[in-house]
């Protein structure tokens, strides 16, 4: 009995991640619309999971190298610890593109990326990624900055040689602003759309019409029709069954209401808010109502432009400041070839080599060598238009000649 009063109620339930934590703790994101907004949460809404997919997959699946220049000349720099780290792997239980993916996943929901520098000799020889829940960035009054980490032994405070952060635009220039806190609002709106829509389809038939009848009911037929109606004709699972009525029963449908048809615009409305918060054409998330074909392929070279540059650009940063010694950097850099997302696009890939083989940009073996094949003899010729050729010796050749 005392058990029963003041004795706690079990769960079988393992709190084993920060986001059932915080669902247990009652924290996460509180909204307007009273959904608690959390990483997971917003996740399992499929245009914030198809967002993030496209963004993680489409930086993935792009080579990132890292480069030596010398003078004016660039070449890979095979021969440096960091080389297969970025482009093979950079740790022992993940390839390249996996962490590329967590990485943009991070920036995606957490706005922030940690990982553990492993260094050999001065040199960075793999990277460890590390929750970003459990990091807690400070700059200190000397202007460095120390990372308190709470690992599973205990928490320790690491540095910047020991860490490696990747951060979307901040406010305070460390933190990288969350996506997701910041736009709780609307990703509460669409939970609760979600939650709505779903109650709806659940109880199809109460939205759908009504049983009406001039006889009145007695107690035992109403609950014999409820039971019966309920178990045989509410739900997704029983729709268009017939009916088989009686007492005088007739069902009278229902149409779309006013109210449905904004609750959908409103839905459209939200999706495209999340859109714009991930920067991702709605066409890439399987919204096609306003796309057509002039201006779908617009659309795609500004996912190319103005959602995929900007992550790259600041990945190659931040390897640059954070992955490489001072001496390194002044000849090393990482470079992502974002001529990948043409691989699909093979009219497009020749017709591009065609163009700069013949305004000299490109030779053959350079454009063999872009699509895996081996070079030819005397395909490292430069070609150079002839309207477009300069003969300084002809100025002075007919310098001589004059008078």
């Amino acid at each position: 009995m005392l058990r029963a009063l003041f004795g706690r109620k079990t769960s079988s339930l393992a709190i084993d991640t920060s986001e059932k934590l915080a669902q247990a703790l009652g924290s996460g994101y509180e909204t307007n619309s009273g959904q608690r907004v959390t990483t997971s949460s917003a996740m399992q809404q499929l245009v914030v999971f198809n967002c993030v997919r496209v963004l993680a997959e489409s930086v993935g699946m792009l080579p990132c190298k890292l480069l030596k220049q010398t003078n004016r000349n660039r070449f890979p720099a095979t021969s440096h610890r960091l080389f297969p780290v970025l482009t093979m792997a950079p740790n022992g239980f993940m390839t390249a593109q996996e962490f590329w993916e967590l990485l943009i996943v991070c920036l995606c929901l957490r706005g922030n990326f940690f990982a553990y520098k492993v260094k050999a000799l001065g040199n960075v020889v793999e990277l460890l990624p590390i929750n970003p829940d459990l990091v807690t960035p400070k700059l200190k009054d000397d202007w460095t900055v120390e990372y308190t980490v709470n690992f599973k032994s205990g928490t320790k405070v690491l540095t910047q040689d020991e860490i490696w952060h990747v951060r979307l635009f901040t406010l305070d220039g460390l933190n990288g602003l969350n996506p997701i806190a910041y736009a709780r609002q609307a990703l509460g709106l669409g939970q609760a759309m979600d939650a709505h829509a779903a109650k709806l389809f659940t109880n199809g038939a109460v939205a759908s019409g009504v049983l009406s009848t001039k006889e009145k009911l007695t107690d035992e037929a109403f609950a014999r029709l409820k039971t019966q109606f309920n178990g045989e004709h509410m739900g997704v699972a029983n729709a268009y069954k017939p009916m088989i009525l009686e007492m005088g029963l007739d069902w009278k449908p229902i149409s779309l209401s006013a109210q449905d048809t904004q609750f959908i615009e409103s839905k459209k409305l939200t999706e495209a808010q999340i859109c714009g918060l991930f920067r991702v054409p709605p066409h890439l998330v399987a919204s096609m109502e306003k796309m057509t074909l002039n201006n779908i392929e617009h659309m795609g070279m500004s996912f190319v432009n103005y959602s995929l540059v900007p992550l790259i650009t600041r990945i190659e940063n931040r390897i640059s400041v954070g992955l490489l010694s001072d001496k390194d950097r002044l000849t090393h850099y990482a470079k992502f070839n974002a001529g990948a997302l043409m691989r699909g696009d093979l009219k497009g890939r020749y017709e591009s080599y065609g163009r700069g083989i013949q305004w000299g940009i490109l030779s053959p073996n350079d454009c063999r060598d872009l699509e895996d094949y081996n070079p030819r003899e005397g395909g490292d010729i430069y070609l150079t238009p002839m309207n477009m050729t300069t003969k300084p010796e002809a100025g002075d050749d007919a310098d001589k000649t004059a008078p």
